[in-house]
Formats: C-alpha cells, structure tokens, sequence
C-alpha cells in the first residue's frame, strides 16, 4: 500500500469510529467526542490512563499532555519497577487492578486503551474503577464485539483489525480531546 492509501486508510478509520454509551446506545462520533470532552473537563480529581504495549506508550503520551498543556491532573501506571514487582508477586492480569484499587477515589476518570479490547489486564483494571465509582472511556478496535467495548460509560471502536492503524487512531482520537479539552481551559482562564 502506497502511503497516500494508508493515509486515507487512516482517515476513513477515523471518521468512521463508533462510539457507544454505557447503555450501548450508538452515538454519533460528535456527540461522543462532547461527552468525552465533558468527562475530562468535569470537576474530577485525577484522570487515569492505562495500557498494554503500542497502548501504554499512547497513554504515557496523552498524560503528558493532559499534565502539562491542558493543566488537568492525570497519572499513568507505567513505572518499570512497580509494573514488573505487582507481574512478579500477582500475575500480569492484576497489574493495573492493584494500582487502581490503591489510586482511585470516587469521581475520577479512566482512559483504557487496548488494541484487542480482550486485554485481562485493562478488563481486570476497569471493573475495579468501576467499583471504586469511577467513570470510564475505553478506546479499542478488531473485534466489534470485544469485551472492552461493553465496559465504558463511553467506548470508542475503530473497526480494524491491525495493530498500527487502530493504534494510530486511538492517538488521534485521544489528542483531539485533549486539544479540545484544552481550548475550553484556556477560555475559561481568560474569562475569569
């Protein structure tokens, strides 16, 4: 595939991402960009984000920026030390379930990112915000139906089953609601 192909690959994926509700209600991709945007502006104390592999750099990336360029307190559990000790003593699937049973408090956010949407790790990680009364968006692809998809208070899907492109997307998606997320902050800076 020549790179202009790949590149409308891409957009295509992008534009036709499915977003869907708690209730698995379809929204269109607006309205699920609005609400997402809504979860990360609302008055919460820490945004979460979590993921395997291509995922976990993609959430390490988006925390960066939620931090230091849109201001909105967030935090990844992706230290080395502590990742390999909790695989060690607990298993991989309880990796992230650990950190947020230890982490997360009623009203924060989590942003769970995985590729398969089928990840033990991020299932195991989401029911425990759940739990602990925190709302979650999920962003995952391949399967239509994967496991993930149906866990989110908003689940974004890019419908393709390659590692790079559903990656890819899921960055995109992530960067505009953070950009977007951070323009409101900014207006809300200069009104005040």
């Amino acid at each position: 595939m020549d790179c202009v192909s790949y590149f409308k690959k891409i957009s295509e994926l992008l534009t036709q991402t499915k977003v869907t509700d708690k209730t698995r209600a379809d929204l269109s991709l607006s309205q699920g960009a609005e609400l997402a945007v809504q979860m990360i502006m609302k008055d919460q104390k820490k945004i979460m984000l979590i993921g395997n592999g291509g995922s976990a750099a993609i959430a390490s990336h988006l925390h960066n920026d939620l931090c230091n360029s849109a201001k909105i307190p967030a935090m990844v559990f992706t230290d080395a030390s502590q990742l390999t000790a909790l695989a060690n003593d607990y298993g991989y699937e309880h990796i992230y379930e650990i950190s947020i049973d230890l982490w997360a408090n009623r009203g924060d956010l989590l942003l769970a990112i995985s590729s398969s949407g089928k990840s033990e790790n991020i299932l195991r990680a989401v029911r425990a915000a759940t739990v602990k009364g925190c709302k979650v968006i999920t962003f995952s692809g391949f399967l239509q139906d994967n496991p993930l998809r149906q866990m989110g208070d908003l689940n974004f899907y890019v419908s393709s089953n390659h590692y790079g492109t559903v990656e890819i997307s899921h960055l995109v998606i992530g960067h505009y609601l953070i950009d977007y997320s951070m323009n409101i902050h900014q207006k809300l800076e200069i009104h005040v």
